[in-house]
């Protein structure tokens, strides 16, 4: 193992037009050489530069970890904001923010001591530069290339560190398991509508997917079932017989002006929004909530149900939006993942989460359950 390793990672991000078209570099160096050992920079679409920012801080931690997850990290970024608020002295305001400075501190927790710096711009320009070599490639329709060679294994025979629960290592305490279910069908998913905060009631057919993973939960030791606020899942939730509670932030993304449309109505009347929506998690629909707001709210439930039920089993039984970003923040992923999972009507994720940060998911859209139902159309 190699104690006492120390890493620097510099990182940054930027936004032609704030929000425009936006890009992150980030890279790591050795700390007693200065030697750069790995570079990473992107374009992630449309986004503000506290977004890129946050993105660039996320890659180069990433990379560390990769490098060894056991070393003490400075990083050294020009956005005061972002250092402030990793460094706890700053809140964390804006919910666009709030998942990405949660998947930094829980990339930070499995790796050693970890130190946030502001330094001037001028002391910044390596992660700049990458950040606009990012941003060049992509507008001329390539991808970033790194300049210098990627360590390929620098640790090859590294053991685990007490951060990281890793291989065989045991936890520290029990994890909170947390079986995730959506809800049944309701007439607006049957139409493919967006269906956020409207309410919909579930159709026959819902009501017998509902008992269907009714059958299926009844005999598991939960300690607590929450459920969303909307009906559809709370009808879900009357099907397991049983009392539950009702937490706020467990309901759906609120799709403002394009509630009860279809896809192609959205995007015949909608089509610059739509596109900037569907290339942003930050960016919300007219009169509406962002996925990453939506994320953020459901990690602070996430929060309090694991403070309430430490080392417990809970069912929560949601909709797409919540079920998707609890699975992003299991997998310490980029929010862009939203866009690329799928998740059917009545379908179980189950998520460990461990106190000291790890999280393992360990089934994602199971529908065994509801195999023998004809679901017309879907």
């Amino acid at each position: 193992m190699s104690a006492g390793r120390r890493l620097v990672v510099e990182a940054d991000g930027g936004s032609r037009g704030n929000p425009g078209p936006a890009g992150y570099g980030a890279l790591v160096r050795d700390a007693g050489t200065g030697q750069v050992l790995a570079e990473r920079a992107a374009s992630i679409g449309t986004a503000t530069n506290n977004v890129a920012e946050y993105e660039g801080l996320l890659a180069g931690l990433r990379a560390a970890a990769e490098l060894d997850p056991g070393a003490d990290i400075e990083v050294r970024m020009d956005s005061k904001l972002v250092v402030e608020q990793m460094s706890g002295r700053w809140k964390i305001k804006h919910p666009s923010m709030r998942p990405l400075a949660a998947q930094a501190a829980e990339i930070a927790a499995g790796l050693g001591r970890v130190r946030f710096v502001w330094v001037p711009r001028a002391r910044n320009g390596d992660a700049d530069r990458l950040a606009n070599e990012a941003m060049d490639a992509a507008a001329a329709g390539r991808s970033w290339e790194p300049s210098v060679p990627q360590s390929p294994d620098p640790l090859p025979h590294q053991a685990p560190t007490t951060h990281r629960l890793s291989g065989w290592m045991a936890p520290p305490a029990p994890p909170i398991t947390m079986v995730l279910l959506r809800h049944g069908q309701t007439p607006l998913s049957v139409e493919k509508r967006f269906s956020g905060t409207v309410e919909a009631s579930l159709t026959d057919l819902g009501l017998e997917q509902a008992a269907a993973a009714a059958d299926r939960l009844r005999g598991e030791p939960f300690d607590a079932v929450i459920s969303s606020p909307l009906k559809r899942a709370r009808q879900t939730a009357d099907a397991l017989g049983r009392d539950y509670l009702i937490d706020e932030d467990l309901r759906e993304t609120d799709f403002g002006a394009w509630e009860g449309m279809t896809f192609a109505e959205v995007r015949e009347r909608f089509p610059d929004e739509l596109n900037a929506w569907l290339a942003d998690p930050s960016v919300p629909p007219p009169g509406g909530e962002s996925l990453l707001s939506t994320v953020a709210r459901v990690a602070a439930a996430r929060d309090r149900i694991m403070a309430r039920y430490p080392a417990r089993r809970v069912l929560v039984v949601s909709h797409v939006t919540p079920i998707k970003g609890l699975t992003q923040l299991a997998l310490a992923a980029e929010p862009t993942v939203l866009y690329r999972l799928h998740l059917d009507l009545v379908s179980i994720t189950t998520i460990d989460w461990y106190s000291d940060g790890p999280a393992v998911l360990r089934g994602f859209n199971d529908t065994h359950h509801v195999a023998h139902l004809v679901i017309p159309g879907e």
